[in-house]
């Protein structure tokens, strides 16, 4: 245990003094808040809320490319060597780096919601501990996806191509930046077996819907299932020295890591209750929204009526 919190405020300060991390886990999240709340949402408090949870998301997603990219560094330039002479392990290592980047992941979402709360007077933030359980779960989960990630690659280069290639699905079948229910049938049935689905189809309900723990009991489970294989696998396959190379066959068993959510798409595209709950979220939002559209003429009006102003004269 000692060993883990030496590793881990040493991940932390290592991270603070790096500017990439600065722009990544500060800069770039922040970025895209303001993005989605000011541009997308145009200001309005209940697209900031539906939108929150994509939001979130993506800085929670952003996790497996930071510690990929910064273990495979660390082993390129010896420094994971250094480490393997003292008393730490690989389970010690890999711990404390999801510790470190769940430590400084946490402050940033809590930015976000206190900007969303009072900044554009978001009017609930739903569920607060859903929010927090699967913020929690998808940073730890998403972190041990990057630490299977520096276990299969042997080099930066590697490392860098198969980060773009899980992340341009993960954002754009997610509905993390294009709408769930805006996909055609035949995405929304291929993004039911991704991992990020479930965590931003979560944040929605959690944030919208108000739903607790026990109702989003299957994004919570199946995000802490895979949490467990991939931690698990990057163990195995870990390695201390550059010149260690992993070899194909290994990489093979990476795919083990997705049979939590090939299961539970196959189950989902049969009964299809994400895809009937998303567009039920989408159209709570767009009733709300034209309510307000609805009385905001109607206060307008009334406050131009010259015979209402007349009745709130007092009578002499």
């Amino acid at each position: 245990m000692t060993n883990l919190l030496t590793l881990t405020r040493m991940r932390v300060r290592l991270a603070l003094r790096n500017k990439m991390f600065f722009f990544f886990s500060i800069v770039m999240p922040l970025g895209f808040f303001f993005l989605y709340a000011g541009v997308f949402a145009k200001g309005d408090p209940l697209v900031v809320a539906y939108l929150l949870g994509p939001v979130l998301a993506l800085n929670v997603m952003g996790s497996f490319w930071g510690l990929s990219a910064t273990l495979v560094t660390f082993r390129e330039q010896g420094i994971l060597r250094r480490f393997h002479v003292t008393p730490a392990t690989a389970t010690d290592m890999l711990v404390s780096s999801i510790l470190a980047n769940y430590s400084l992941t946490l402050p940033t979402v809590l930015v976000e919601l206190t900007l969303a709360r009072f900044l554009f007077h978001v009017p609930s933030l739903g569920d607060l501990l859903s929010v927090f359980l699967l913020v929690s779960i998808g940073t730890v989960s998403f972190g041990s996806l990057g630490l299977v990630i520096a276990s299969v690659t042997n080099t930066m280069q590697e490392t860098q191509v198969l980060n773009q290639l899980l992340w341009l699905p993960l954002i754009f079948l997610s509905g993390a930046t294009i709408p769930f229910t805006s996909l055609s049938k035949t995405v929304q049935h291929i993004a039911l077996f991704l991992p990020a689905t479930y965590l931003v189809h979560g944040l929605k309900n959690a944030i919208v819907n108000s739903l607790g723990p026990e109702k989003i009991l299957i994004s919570l489970g199946s995000l802490s299932i895979w949490f467990v294989l991939t931690l698990f696998l990057s163990s195995q396959l870990f390695r201390w020295e550059p010149e260690a190379k992993i070899g194909r066959r290994a990489k093979l068993y990476v795919a083990a890591t997705a049979i939590p959510f090939i299961l539970l798409g196959v189950w989902e595209a049969r009964y299809g209750r994400v895809i009937a709950e998303e567009k039920m979220t989408m159209q709570r939002v767009d009733d709300s929204e034209k309510s307000d559209t609805h009385e905001k003429p109607r206060d307008r009006q009334q406050s131009s009526d010259p015979s209402r102003l007349d009745d709130s004269k007092p009578h002499q």
